[in-house]
């Protein structure tokens, strides 16, 4: 939740900053991909929490919660990267796309040996 909070106050200082007044998501370019990366990562955080849960629960806590961090680092990464310029959220984003796939993996392993 920090990490949305974080994201959040990164938009509303660019709107700030190039006077971009809600509800308008268009502007400077460097204010659309900071609202962009924002927008990104929060569309991923309920996939990310929910198997993160189930992952946790059902397969290894110690597992999940390191792949959780990690998947954190990457979006961290990700929006910092795509606040520069757009090509710097590629290499951050394939590596949370393949954490959040393994969290996956680890929470259907989990669910299989729970319930088979």
């Amino acid at each position: 939740v920090l990490f949305l909070a974080y994201f959040a106050l990164q938009v509303i200082y660019a709107r700030r900053k190039y006077k971009i007044s809600p509800p308008e998501t268009t502007g400077h370019p460097e204010f659309e991909r900071i609202f962009r990366a924002q927008a990104n990562c929060s569309e991923y955080f309920p996939i990310f929490i929910s198997v993160l849960w189930v992952a946790g629960i059902f397969f290894h806590q110690g597992l999940a919660a390191t792949c959780g961090l990690l998947y954190l680092y990457t979006r961290f990464k990700y929006f910092q990267g795509y606040a520069v310029a757009a090509q710097g959220r590629l290499g951050p984003l394939y590596a949370s796309a393949r954490l959040l796939w393994l969290l996956v993996g680890l929470a259907a392993a989990g669910l299989m040996a729970h319930f088979l």
